[in-house]
């Protein structure tokens, strides 16, 4: 099998292409180093079967060739974070949206089947239950920037499914919920990072808002599992699935853990949004997933609780 994987040099696309790699895959990623890292490869970058093209995803002479190359495209490239959101929306919606309509034509022109990483963002600010596919979205105006990720996503998963019901392009979209592990920065906003390295710091830890919003946290390996799981399923081709875990925390608990499993003395400071991102804007108060289709489907179970990730965080940024 040749997989391409978009993005690939980003945090969650080079456990992917490790994952590829080990069952025998060859891997081709393609990354423009926005916010991936050569470092993230670097376990692979010497592997029998890796190839690397430093290159934007709106090149389409290069993403023609690549495509044709491939047996199955995973699309993680994407302008990523609360950060990059707030600091970049004319880059957040010209990746997000041109990307994605390069990729899904070329793999309409060679009839390649097509992974599209959506956001849980896309739900907006629902929080009456649990946040299943089939569920109305909520999302705030146009004038508040923090919704533009949510949006470009949304129309993202709009053009796949038009694709596959017009064109009959096999496709798969996940909607992954905060995703944390090994290599993932906090450059762009992450909490949980952020949290680890201002403990290990001993800098204040930073909770925006009253710390009473509420969020699920899934281990990077765990939704790599469910990538290719709901790949490799028939199944799922033409569908939408939530890839998370269904077990919440309030931030203010998050930050509270990490403190105490870092040993740190840091406070743990409340910060408002407005003094964070400026005047504006919006947050969730609740985002977990119902995954009861992805389970039915594939079998789907996370495997790492708070407390594994939090620690593979830590030891990450000890090392």
């Amino acid at each position: 099998m040749r997989a391409l994987i978009t993005g690939g040099a980003g945090f969650i696309g080079s456990h992917l292409a490790e994952k590829l790699l080990e069952r025998g895959d060859e891997v081709f990623v393609i990354d423009n180093l926005w916010t991936g890292k050569l470092a993230n490869l670097s376990r692979v970058q010497n592997t029998k079967g890796f190839h690397l093209v430093v290159e934007t995803i709106l090149n389409e002479s290069v993403m023609n060739e690549l495509v044709f190359k491939a047996d199955h495209i995973y699309h993680l490239a994407a302008a990523v974070g609360v950060r990059t959101i707030m600091d970049n929306p004319v880059e957040t919606l010209d990746i997000n949206v041109k990307g994605t309509e390069v990729v899904l034509r070329l793999a309409n022109r060679f009839k390649k089947k097509v992974f599209i990483t959506s956001t849980s963002e896309i739900y907006g600010n629902h929080m009456e239950h649990t946040l299943a596919e089939d569920d109305n979205r909520v999302m705030g105006s146009v004038k508040k920037r923090r919704w533009a990720y949510a949006c470009s996503k949304t129309l993202d998963e709009f053009l796949a499914l038009a694709y596959f019901d017009e064109k009959k392009l096999p496709v798969v979209i996940g909607r992954l919920f905060n995703t944390v592990g090994p290599r993932q920065t906090g450059q762009y906003g992450m909490v949980l990072p952020n949290f680890v390295q201002s403990a290990l710091l001993g800098k204040p830890i930073s909770v925006y808002g009253d710390g009473k919003q509420t969020r699920s946290f899934t281990h990077v390996r765990d939704v790599v599992d469910a990538i290719t799981g709901l790949m490799n399923e028939p199944g799922a081709e033409g569908d939408v699935f939530n890839v998370g875990n269904d077990k919440e925390v309030t931030i203010n608990e998050l930050a509270e853990k990490v403190k105490k499993m870092t040993g740190s003395n840091s406070a743990i400071e409340h910060v408002t949004y407005e003094k964070a991102y400026g005047p504006g804007f919006e947050d969730m108060r609740r985002r977990c997933p119902n995954i009861e289709k992805i389970r039915k489907l594939i079998g789907f179970e996370p495997k790492y609780d708070l407390e594994a990730m939090i620690q593979g965080v830590i030891d990450y940024f000890k090392e």
